[in-house]
């Protein structure tokens, strides 16, 4: 299959409706449009004027607000990195290419205290947890804050 081979799917589009072609057409004179009013008119705007009264959205009160300046990491916990080898270097990399995490968010890895570490490892990341810095440092691995 090549690029200009690729067709819409049998039945997924619909041919645009010409109207104000004939009365034949069915659709002709009034173009379905009925007969006069603000909705017939040219320019006609329908779009949540409420007629001078006060517009739904404008009487709603705002809620909250979105942190332009906030971190995204990947988070990880420390039960999760029991499945590798003992002495192993653990970065963001090595746990996506091992299918542990889908995504390295921008900000890097951040790793969380949550369970049981048994493997002796050194753990890279962006961030840690102090119970996560504990728990790796107890199991007799490193931390490196990169």
């Amino acid at each position: 299959m090549k690029l200009h081979e690729l067709r819409p799917t049998e039945g997924a589009t619909h041919a645009k409706k010409r109207v104000g072609r004939g009365t034949g057409s069915g659709i002709g004179k009034t173009s379905a449009k009925g007969h006069k009013g603000q909705k017939a008119r040219s320019g006609s705007k329908k779009n949540g004027f409420e007629g001078g009264q006060m517009p739904l959205a404008r009487r709603l009160p705002k809620r909250g607000f979105y942190n332009h300046f906030a971190k995204e990491y990947t988070i990880i916990n420390i039960s999760d990195l029991n499945g590798l080898e003992d002495n192993t270097t653990v970065t963001a990399e090595l746990l996506k290419d091992l299918g542990i995490i889908s995504k390295i968010e921008k900000d890097g890895l951040k790793v969380l205290g949550n369970g049981e570490l048994q493997k002796k490892l050194t753990v890279k990341a962006a961030k840690f947890s102090k119970s996560a810095e504990e728990a790796i440092r107890n199991a007799g691995g490193n931390v490196e804050v990169l």
